[in-house]
């Protein structure tokens, strides 16, 4: 090698200098953000649509709880103006201890989240754990979610993807951002191309997650949305012994990095009084708390506005 300045695009200590280093915009030439735009009910995320939220609680507890978030959620969502997907699961399969709440079950969860649908004519969603749960939850829920676990079971997305609904995949906690592309394929071939990635957190040594902002970016290089999972990423799973532990604080936190970072929307999970929840309780942000970081998000969205990849559109 030469004596330093002779080689051309290296600085002193033999880093490579990016073509016009220092020209405006050159930081993101090279990074393609751009994604499609997916139908949610009538909802729009990705394409610089604006920041989409997917909120309610964990499980669905009982019809009133789950009516009644609903509710508040579609008046704030009104109020303030943001699209918003209800979320709520039947069943809550991956729990800690075999003892622990799992919910209503599929049956009365459905009639349940359908009720919902009608009466706030939010889109809603719902997790699904097993290829036979597939076509009845796609009769009721707007988006089928993939859970972060079973983000590589191929029945699972063969069956999501042939229900024609939109999909939203969770990226499993033992996976690199890049390895998400074969989920997307997964469901390109059942012929859905309705497809959403989540990223939620990678586990990092024992009860502990960790967030790489860049999984967002990378993650959109499969052309598709990416959401954030702020409630799970703060997740310390088993800390409790029997239960999953966590700090719903650093829920902000996580959530503003995350819309800086891009994001197409975020997922939050919600509840009146998360310490009296029967499931992730310490992952919840309180239903009075969550006007405060929708409105603190949406400002940050609107300052990075101009930096995204294509620049943000004006309605949903």
């Amino acid at each position: 090698m030469g004596e330093v300045g002779e080689t051309e695009g290296f600085d002193g200590r033999g880093v490579e200098v990016p073509e016009n280093f220092g020209a405006s915009g050159a930081l993101t030439a090279g990074l393609d953000m751009a994604t499609e735009a997916i139908e949610i009910g009538p909802h729009r995320i990705g394409g610089g649509h604006p920041l989409l939220w997917i909120a309610g609680p964990c499980a669905i507890e009982s019809r009133e709880h789950c009516l009644g978030v609903a509710v508040a959620l579609k008046q704030l969502a009104d109020e303030i103006g943001f699209p918003l997907v209800f979320k709520a699961s039947f069943d809550k399969a991956n729990r800690t201890s075999g003892s622990s709440f799992r919910g209503v079950g599929m049956e009365a969860g459905l009639k349940i989240l359908a009720e919902v649908r009608r009466e706030t004519g939010l889109p809603v969603l719902s997790d699904v754990h097993e290829s036979t749960q597939c076509s009845a939850v796609a009769e009721v829920c707007d988006v089928l979610q993939i859970p972060a676990f079973l983000a590589r079971q191929t029945d699972l997305l063969d069956a999501a993807g042939r229900t024609g609904r939109a999909i939203h995949v969770k990226k499993g906690q033992f996976m690199a951002p890049w390895d998400m592309k074969n989920a997307v394929a997964k469901l390109q071939a059942a012929g859905n191309e309705r497809i959403v990635l989540c990223e939620r957190g990678t586990t990092f040594g024992y009860g502990q997650l960790v967030n790489d902002f860049r999984a967002i970016p990378w993650m959109q290089q499969t052309g598709k949305p990416v959401t954030f999972d702020a409630t799970h990423s703060v997740q310390a799973p088993g800390a409790l012994g029997d239960r999953t532990g966590g700090d719903r604080r650093m829920v902000p936190v996580l959530a503003r990095a995350a819309v800086a970072a891009g994001a197409d929307g975020l997922f939050v999970e919600t509840h009146p009084d998360p310490d009296r929840a029967p499931s992730d309780g310490p992952n919840m942000v309180p239903l009075a708390e969550f006007p405060t970081l929708v409105r603190s998000c949406l400002r940050l969205r609107e300052a990075v506005a101009e930096y995204l990849n294509p620049p943000m559109c004006e309605t949903a």
